[in-house]
């Protein structure tokens, strides 16, 4: 299991935020960190360190550009002293380390010790460290982190190193990492660390799904424990006044709720995003004491169902009018940072955006809290972006794909905002490759979770989309008027058309415009509308939109704008720094194309949403 760290009368967590260590290995193979064992001492004694903050990528600290665009191994460090009462071996406690997320690669020591391994840069690992620190009370605990970003044809995401050898024009040992996905590669650890205990018998995953139907709903829920076979579990679940609703036991069962209140999302219901709590008590007898262990789960009842035509939520059909965002902003790269989660989820509000696309990765888990919190509604896609060379689409890389899903599924399962999962975005879906390829991933998902639906974005030809006939929902992205004839605004309406219904004559499947917008500099103005100036963006989005309202009253069932902000890209002719899609600037602020979204989000969510008008207008105002 990967339970959420919460703090309960039977566990206690210890945030490790703040300033680490820091070391890059700039070798030429990037290899002495290894061949001379940096994790046997304290990282100072190996040479210079600098301070480096966690979570955060490390590429935008410091003045130093071999840093920014840095490829290999870098070294983190971090010493710390645990409380007394975890380390006494005769109280049954277990020590936990775990991150949240480093990308990509990470190997992990404790006093010298290696504890773990991880592939993947956006979801958690974790490791029992219990034997390593339990017995040495008063010795601090050192925490040893090597963290490669290297990108291989075979990672998730894939990319390439390129050696140039041509001496005349390059330094000697002179590489570079070539990506095929347009965000920039930060790198480092982006998410909270934590330790944190359970008694040594402990609730080790619990996974819950729901149905409804009139009066009545069903919570079924399954609870593994490990450290004994001999224990006993009671679940208890609450509505927000603390009311108990319904009792069970055992490791497996179904709780029946009277008159539940539904999760709903933001703009759909006035209290969205209603979430029960589910307690969960383990009993255990070990060496003749008694072990307890408790946890809660925040738990909202839900149902998603998908037609030809619709997408169901509790029965009822939703229109996704949301977004597509980035972990990205100044300094911090994609690390993780309260007062940005919050900005943002308070621009979403704003907005009316009542959904997003965590494109092109897992985002945090905290992130997470607050979607199923506010009733933000969420397509969970995995960092399968990129996926273009052929080499990319055989065994090996299969298998990891395969493992990735295990991993977000298992962190994500229990969410109600999460609708549906997304398996990659814009693969070469038209190789030959690819349709054993997404067969097996869609496949795999769909055994692992069966409740929601499956898809990956798209923008290959309908045609020639060897994926496509696997997916639930079909996701297609499309830059009319800017990647394909640019500045051309007339041609929108026609080539947009056309492409929802090839797409709908094909495969009779709901539709979402997954991805769609202009690139606009702030404060450079044009009428008429000429591409980069912030009328062009309008221009272009209300262009879109014309053909939106024709088609949703048919199959289309959403639109994410591209992008919520303006974010970094590795540097490029068509790049000035990063890509300018945003409706908000990389700091926050909105350009013209913001009012235009919100205009519209709040005209959809009046017309379609069962709210009183006290309630919308106040919502008009977060």
């Amino acid at each position: 299991g990967m339970l959420y760290p919460r703090e309960t009368p039977s566990r206690e967590r210890k945030e490790l935020g703040g300033l680490w260590s820091f070391r890059a290995d700039f070798s030429p193979g990037r290899d002495a960190g290894f061949v001379q064992r940096w994790y046997r001492q304290p990282l100072r004694q190996t040479g210079p360190v600098i301070d480096m903050p966690v979570p955060a990528s490390f590429n935008d600290i410091t003045q130093d550009p071999s840093l920014e665009n840095y490829i290999g191994w870098v070294w983190y460090e971090k010493e710390v002293l645990l409380p007394l009462r975890w380390l006494q071996e005769d109280f049954n406690t277990r020590v936990v380390l775990r991150f949240g997320s480093a990308h990509y690669y990470s190997i992990v020591w404790v006093n010298g010790v290696q504890v773990m391994e991880h592939e993947g840069g956006h979801l958690p690992f974790e490791a029992d460290i219990s034997s390593i620190v339990q017995g040495s009370p008063g010795t601090p605990c050192r925490i040893t982190v090597a963290l490669n970003n290297t990108l291989t044809p075979h990672t998730l995401p894939p990319g390439t190193i390129q050696y140039m050898n041509d001496k005349t024009r390059y330094p000697k040992n002179y590489f570079v990492q070539n990506i095929r996905f347009d965000f920039f590669n930060y790198a480092g650890i982006h998410r909270p660390v934590v330790l944190y205990t359970t008694p040594s018998v402990y609730i080790d995953d619990i996974t819950v799904t729901t149905t409804s139907s009139d009066n009545v709903a069903m919570v079924q829920y399954q609870v593994s424990v490990v450290g004994s076979t001999l224990y006993s579990l009671s679940l208890s679940l609450r509505d927000q006044e603390g009311k108990v609703v319904a009792t069970g036991d055992g490791p497996a069962g179904a709780l029946k709720v009277l008159n539940p209140n539904l999760w709903w999302p933001y703009l759909m219901h006035e209290n969205p995003g209603y979430r029960y709590s589910l307690e969960v008590k383990m009993q255990a007898q070990v060496n003749g004491a008694l072990l307890e262990d408790l946890y809660t789960l925040p738990v909202g009842i839900r149902t998603v169902h998908v037609t030809s035509t619709q997408f169901l939520i509790n029965g009822k059909p939703f229109y996704f009018h949301g977004v597509n965002k980035h972990e990205d902003a100044d300094i911090r790269g994609k690390g993780f940072d309260w007062p940005l989660v919050m900005k943002d989820f308070n621009l979403l509000r704003w907005l009316g955006a009542n959904s997003f696309r965590t494109s092109h990765y897992p985002y945090a888990e905290e992130i997470m809290d607050l979607c199923d919190a506010y009733g933000i509604v969420v397509i969970d896609e995995c960092p399968g972006v990129g996926i273009k060379m052929p080499e990319s689409f055989g065994n090996k890389s299969l298998q990891h794909h395969l493992v990735v899903m295990e991993e977000l599924i298992r962190r994500d399962k229990n969410r109600p905002s999460v609708v549906m999962w997304s398996v990659a975005n814009e693969p070469a879906s038209e190789l030959p490759t690819a349709a054993y390829y997404f067969k097996t991933v869609i496949a795999h998902t769909k055994a692992l979770d069966p409740s929601r639906p499956v898809t990956f974005v798209t923008d290959a030809n309908y045609a020639l989309d060897l994926g496509a006939p696997y997916v639930d929902v079909i996701c297609v992205n499309s830059y009319f008027s800017w990647y394909h004839d640019p500045g051309h605004l007339e041609v929108i309406p026609l080539q947009l058309t056309t492409q929802f219904e090839n797409w709908y004559k094909t495969y009779q499947k709901p539709i979402i415009q997954s991805e769609y917008g202009a690139d606009s500099v702030p404060g450079l103005h044009s009428d008429p509308p000429l591409m980069f100036s912030e009328e062009y963006q309008k221009a272009l989005l209300r262009e879109y939109h014309s053909v939106f309202d024709k088609k949703r009253k048919e199959y289309v069932i959403g639109e994410l704008i591209w992008n919520f902000a303006d974010f970094m890209t590795n540097q490029g002719t068509t790049r000035v720094l990063g890509n300018k899609k945003g409706i908000f600037t990389r700091q926050r602020q909105p350009k013209s194309a913001a009012f235009v979204l919100r205009e519209r989000y709040w005209k959809i969510a009046n017309e379609s949403s069962c709210l009183p008008p006290i309630i919308k207008s106040h919502a008009l105002f977060l």
